[in-house]
């Protein structure tokens, strides 16, 4: 063993079999392990703020709120008019503060109904209770069977749960918490006052702040989560298309990832259902923002979605096609190929101007002609199905003589090699009557939205309108 010194460093190296040194690392103490834990642990929350800054505010809005709230505990004069309750602000603040606006709204409206509701209610029945002599504890005990068992049963039906789930939940957890306390507290109504009042000002507190200070909006949210899909919609499709039909070469395996991404995009379009039908029903909780007023049609873009997944199934079956193990003849590929992306790229163009109308929330001057050229395609591809030559299998006294080598003919082709093609074909044309059927639910929520017109459009139908010069 030899060590070596080098500048303002010692090293300690050992020989090895084969004439070699190699350099010999001390195993680490405990209190380094510990420091290499702690930072890989910063480095990794580090990471996670810089990759999404808008976890890092909100988490800065919940600090903020909470010690707002805790200031009932800190100031005598409010202490002393909420009492002990004011820990049910802090609760609250706790559990209604979400990352977005519509979250948030959501879950405050939902506690303070179902609080206030839940508290006259029990109130009530423990009003009752008092006067029904010595059946109070049957009266108690059943009013909160009674009420538990149907506010539970409301979580089951869909339409409820969707927007009033939170809601019934401390629906429950109030009711019962007010008839069974109120048996032995004197003082009910002046309890509930108090929790009421707790619970309004933790609300407040949250809305004031998930709005004023860097909101964020489920309705923008989803609005650019529908027009993103758009875009991968097209990228996916011209990607599918693109690949089916080039040469296989071995230069573009380099961009062969980024061609992959783009491919299956379409699989982002089918796995937003969730997301999109959980922005919508929080959307309808906001406050107008934006372009965006309060009653803003959200659930339309529920339906472009479902429009739009649609045409990703036909993207997904197209990349099937792709992977055929039957490998097709150039002949085959080269008769459909013109047409085929003559009509991909038509398809394409109208899902990219779908994307340009949610961006600029405008409508379309050229989308009539867009839709006409795709059809147009349409068209096209389908008398080039038909003129395709297919080879049958005809006695041999019954097969045609061959023409002279001077004249043109087209070789026929036996129904094995076109299958493939034909499906894709047919998927291609499916898919432009599907996207037809998009551009359908997107005019639906121009108009309920009140889109402007294109300012292009606009000005056409000014000039037509205008009367001709006088010579």
């Amino acid at each position: 063993m030899a060590s070596k010194v080098e500048p303002g460093k010692l090293e300690w190296r050992i020989s090895v079999d084969n004439e070699t040194t190699k350099r010999l690392v001390p195993k680490s103490g405990p209190s380094e392990r510990i420091f290499l834990w702690l930072k890989g642990l910063i480095m990794k929350t580090w990471r996670i703020g810089a990759d999404d800054p808008a976890k890092v505010v909100h988490c800065l809005k919940v600090g903020l709120a909470l010690s707002l709230v805790c200031i009932f505990y800190y100031m005598r004069p409010l202490y002393d008019g909420v009492g002990g309750n004011a820990m049910w602000a802090i609760m609250t603040v706790v559990v209604v503060f979400e990352s977005n606006v519509g979250a948030t709204f959501s879950k405050c409206v939902n506690r303070v109904v179902a609080t206030i509701l839940a508290g006259s209610l029990g109130i009530a029945v423990h009003w009752v209770a008092t006067k029904s002599g010595e059946a109070e504890i049957f009266v108690i005990g059943s009013s909160v069977f009674l009420f538990a068992f149907t506010a539970t049963y409301s979580r089951f039906v869909p339409s409820f749960k969707s927007r009033f789930d939170y809601g019934a939940m401390i629906f429950i957890l109030t009711f019962s918490l007010v008839s069974v306390g109120g048996y032995r507290v004197d003082k009910l109504v002046d309890m509930a006052q108090q929790r009421v009042s707790t619970i309004a000002v933790g609300t407040t507190i949250c809305i004031i702040i998930t709005i004023f200070i860097c909101p964020i909006w489920s309705g923008t949210q989803l609005h650019r989560l529908v027009q993103c899909n758009f875009v991968k919609l097209a990228d996916s499709l011209d990607g599918c298309v693109a690949e089916y039909f080039k040469k296989r070469d071995v230069s573009t395996n380099e961009n062969e990832d980024e061609t992959n991404m783009k491919v299956q995009g379409f699989k982002c379009v089918l796995n937003s259902k969730g997301t999109e039908e959980a922005m919508a029903n929080l959307a309808r909780w906001e406050p107008a923002h934006g372009s965006f007023n309060f009653w803003h049609p959200w659930q339309q873009y529920v339906k472009i979605g479902a429009a739009m997944r649609r045409c990703a199934y036909c993207l997904e079956n197209l990349s099937i096609c792709m992977n055929y193990e039957t490998e097709v003849p150039d002949q085959v590929k080269k008769h459909f190929r013109e047409t085929c992306m003559k009509l991909t790229a038509a398809s394409s163009k109208i899902l990219r101007e779908l994307a340009d109308i949610l961006k600029n929330t405008r409508r379309s001057s050229k989308m009539d002609f867009l839709v006409f050229d795709m059809n147009s395609a349409v068209q096209e591809l389908q008398e080039t199905l038909k003129t395709i030559p297919i080879q049958t299998n005809k006695p041999e006294e019954e097969e045609e003589v061959p023409s002279d080598e001077g004249e043109d003919r087209t070789i026929p082709m036996s129904l094995h090699e076109v299958l493939p093609v034909a499906t894709l074909v047919s998927l291609l044309i499916e898919n432009a009557a599907r996207i037809q059927t998009t551009v359908e639910a997107v005019v639906v929520l121009a108009n309920l939205a009140d889109f402007k017109q294109d300012s292009k459009k606009k000005t056409e139908d000014n000039n037509t309108n205008q009367p001709p010069l006088s010579s």
